[in-house]
C-alpha cells in the first residue's frame, strides 16, 4: 500500500511541478535567471518532470521515470545547494523521500 501511494504522490508531484516549470510563472522564470539558467531552461525542466511522471504512471516504464526523476531532482538539490538556496530544501526533500520509497519498496 505505502509503495502504490509513493508511486501516485510522485507522479502528482512530479506532473505540478512540471507544469509550474513549464508555464513559467514569473517566480519560476526569477528563480531560473538568478541561478544562471537560460529563460527556457524551465520548458525543457518542466517536460523532463512531466515525463517523469508519465514513466512512472506506467508499470512497464517505472524504474526508467523513477531513475529520471530521481536525475531530475538530483539536479535541482545540486543547484539550490550551490547557490544556497535553501528556501527550495524543503519540497525536495519530499521528492527525494517519495522516491526512495518507492525505489526501496518496489
Amino acid at each position: 500500500m505505502v509503495h502504490l501511494l509513493s508511486i501516485w504522490f510522485l507522479v502528482v508531484a512530479f506532473s505540478s511541478a512540471g507544469l509550474v516549470n513549464a508555464i513559467g510563472t514569473s517566480g519560476t522564470r526569477n528563480d531560473f535567471a538568478r541561478w544562471g539558467y537560460p529563460r527556457w531552461w524551465g520548458i525543457v525542466t518542466g517536460g523532463l518532470e512531466i515525463s517523469s511522471a508519465v514513466l512512472i504512471a506506467l508499470p512497464v516504464s517505472r524504474i526508467v521515470g523513477v531513475a529520471l526523476g530521481a536525475l531530475i531532482i538530483a539536479a535541482a538539490v545540486f543547484t539550490v545547494l550551490r547557490h544556497r538556496d535553501h528556501a527550495h530544501l524543503a519540497p525536495l526533500s519530499v521528492f527525494v523521500t517519495l522516491i526512495a520509497v518507492a525505489a526501496i519498496s518496489s
